[in-house]
């Protein structure tokens, strides 16, 4: 994927989306504003002289604290939400003292029960896939009846090379392919990769988990089809075409051999990427792994969630047609916090985002040269 993209040069920033908007051709500004919603505030605050030492020297200068500005950003068509305030992200906060990650992944080595797959994981009733970089198992604690593990042969969950994540997803559909086999009302893939404990992943031992629902898919993604194909009925376009026309317009997407990639303007969490394509092709697979190498290499992100998701497995009674091969990827934050980055507010309201979806876009334009 290097050396591809659209993403403007200039340096634009979340706090000033209202402008950045109403200096858009006409066409591509009503685009914008059919599929979002934005509100911009003021949060002003008094400081006791007491408290205006710390605020320097923990938010950089007093008006940071006593001016902010707090940006609000709703997708019309599917609701998706997100409160920015790059504040958020200088709050005080415990460190976790559990001693360095390659001290923790040493330890946790001593009694991997990943180290012997075969020997230490359940299979599923067809039996194991095993790829050049990997083995499947089934989750003994299931969220599906059709639910394996993608073991990695490389222990740390860091170190992955672009063959490795290619065989990885590959073994994960070719593991789709045997479960449905065994259960064709079985169609509806998820893959889900969880690493480390801040991304909710239990065992360090670096591995994806892959299922195949039956019925329909999964909630979320089903409400996702609906509201697309409600979207395609209304104005005669696709959704996810024009999702990422207002983010291109906005120089938030980028897009190389028929792969899109978006730093998505209403993030779950900080630096969310969308990725999407028609199929889960070599190309879509591999920038996948370029997206994984730039958390790791140029955001420094040591915890994520990584979801991908495709069209069903064989026809189904509902409309899937223009519903693309969907990832999406989140940075989980720092590993020696100990404040989680998920509240009553994002379980509840809406996602918190302290992070800056043009800055993202501008580090990823950098990475990708």
């Amino acid at each position: 994927m290097r050396g591809g993209g659209a993403m403007s040069q200039d340096k634009p920033g979340i706090t000033s989306i209202e402008q950045l908007v109403d200096s858009l051709p006409a066409q591509e500004k009503a685009l914008f504003h059919r599929l979002y919603a934005v509100s911009a505030g003021g949060g002003r605050l008094k400081l006791p002289e007491t408290m205006q030492p710390w605020a320097r020297k923990q938010f950089g200068s007093l008006e940071a604290v006593t001016g902010q500005k707090i940006v609000r950003i709703t997708n019309r068509i599917t609701l998706e939400e997100s409160i920015f305030n790059p504040l958020r992200g200088l709050r005080p906060g415990e460190a976790r003292q559990t001693g360095r990650l390659e001290e923790q992944l040493a330890e946790a080595g001593k009694t991997d029960i990943f180290a012997n797959p075969r020997e230490m994981t359940p299979e599923n009733s067809f039996g194991r896939v095993t790829g050049k970089h990997c083995v499947t198992a089934s989750n003994v604690a299931r969220y599906e009846g059709l639910h394996g593990l993608v073991i990695f042969n490389e222990f740390h969950p860091l170190k992955f090379s672009r063959e490795q994540v290619v065989d990885y997803i590959d073994t994960a559909w070719e593991w789709a392919g045997k479960a449905h086999q065994e259960n064709p009302a079985a169609k509806y893939f998820f893959l889900t990769w969880n690493c480390l404990w801040r991304a909710g992943a239990s065992i360090y031992h670096g591995h994806a988990q892959v299922s195949l629902a039956s019925g329909r898919h999964y909630s979320k993604i089903e409400a996702l089809r609906r509201l697309a194909g409600g979207y395609g009925q209304r104005y005669g376009s696709s959704y996810f075409d024009d999702l990422f026309k207002v983010h291109r317009s906005l120089g938030c997407a980028t897009a190389t051999n028929g792969v899109q990639v978006l730093a998505h303007l209403t993030p779950f969490k900080d630096n969310e990427l969308v990725i999407t394509g028609k199929e889960l092709n070599r190309s879509f697979k591999e920038t996948i792994y370029e997206m994984l190498a730039f958390f790791r290499d140029s955001l420094g992100v040591k915890s994520f969630n990584l979801s991908l998701v495709t069209p069903p497995l064989c026809p189904t009674e509902e409309n899937w047609q223009g519903f693309p091969v969907l990832c999406r990827l989140v940075d989980r934050g720092s590993l020696e916090s100990q404040t989680s980055d998920i509240g009553g507010v994002e379980i509840y309201a809406a996602s918190v985002i302290s992070s800056d979806p043009f800055e993202l876009a501008t580090k990823l334009r950098n990475y990708l040269k």
